[in-house]
């Protein structure tokens, strides 16, 4: 049984490129937790917070509760949960699995797998974030979860993963003139540009093209916030900020609140702006709540 696959192609509700990250973040807390307590058993009323606190980070705007994953992760071979009455799920109501006790982990083939194989571990969790979350929050989010990958030996890249475009970062740059479409922003060290990066609008993980339509030279600032739905891309390539961001200080207002309203800076000229239907998802299944007034 190739486990990295099975992580690759957990059965997750789809629909016009909408996410639903619920199942590969519960996955990932339950590799965290193996990895500190391979015996262990998560009850569900006692990691109920913590899974929640993930879905409203790390998932789309529009909020579930966490009892969703915990209960239909089972379908896919990796998980079980079991009752005080025994093995199986109640169900995703949330009063009857916290009523019953309810506990679920890696399923007993998983982990003993993985117990034979430690470096699987890391390469399910390298699958899961590569094909649910984009490159910017992939250092983020193993801290949020509690996960600590090796840097190498990852093995080698599943079937079920595509292959990204080095050439993107560079007509990306190239397109907006190595300076940050958001604030300017156009540090070098002698010739090598420093602190600039080309984000994907339409994440590359659900379906995101590696070409200049999909693509912003942000700054590693504006990239992160860009990535968590702080910032976004309003119609006629104005900038968004989010209702929900809250910063006192000056550089909190300078570098972010100040956005709202802004044309973005480029591309130049010849070359396509952002393209609207990724415009739109971005909006749709990363910006959070509803943008300030300019």
């Amino acid at each position: 049984m190739d486990w990295v696959e099975r992580a690759a192609r957990l059965r997750q509700w789809t629909r016009s490129g909408l996410r639903a990250p619920h199942k590969p973040l519960l996955l990932l807390y339950a590799l965290s937790r193996f990895q500190q307590d391979s015996d262990g058993a998560l009850r569900y009323s006692l990691v109920e917070k913590d899974l929640g606190r993930l879905l409203a980070e790390y998932g789309p705007g529009n909020r579930t509760t966490p009892a969703y994953p915990f209960h239909h992760l089972v379908s896919d071979g990796v998980w079980e949960v079991r009752t005080e009455r025994g093995p199986g799920s109640p169900g995703t109501g949330v009063g009857e699995l916290r009523a019953t006790g309810a506990t679920g982990r890696l399923a007993p083939e998983l982990r003993a797998a993985l117990r034979r194989e430690p470096s699987l571990l890391g390469r399910m969790a390298r699958v899961l974030l590569d094909l649910h979350f984009p490159p910017s929050l992939h250092g983020e989010l193993c801290e949020a979860v509690g996960l600590a990958l090796e840097e190498d030996g990852t093995g080698p890249v599943s079937a079920a993963r595509r292959q990204r475009d080095r050439r993107m970062r560079e007509l990306v740059l190239t397109a907006y003139e190595y300076q940050c479409a958001f604030c300017g922003y156009d540090g070098r060290i002698g010739a090598v540009p420093v602190g600039l990066e080309a984000a994907h609008v339409r994440w590359w993980a659900f379906d995101g093209p590696d070409d200049v339509e999909n693509g912003l030279c942000l700054c590693s600032l504006h990239h992160k916030l860009f990535d968590k739905g702080v910032l976004g891309l309003g119609e006629g390539h104005r900038i968004l900020v989010s209702q929900s961001f809250v910063g006192r200080s000056a550089a909190a207002r300078e570098h972010v609140v100040a956005l709202a309203g802004r044309p973005v800076i480029g591309p130049q000229p010849g070359v396509r702006p952002v393209a609207a239907d990724h415009r739109s998802w971005h909006t749709g299944q990363v910006f959070q709540g509803g943008p300030r007034p300019a």
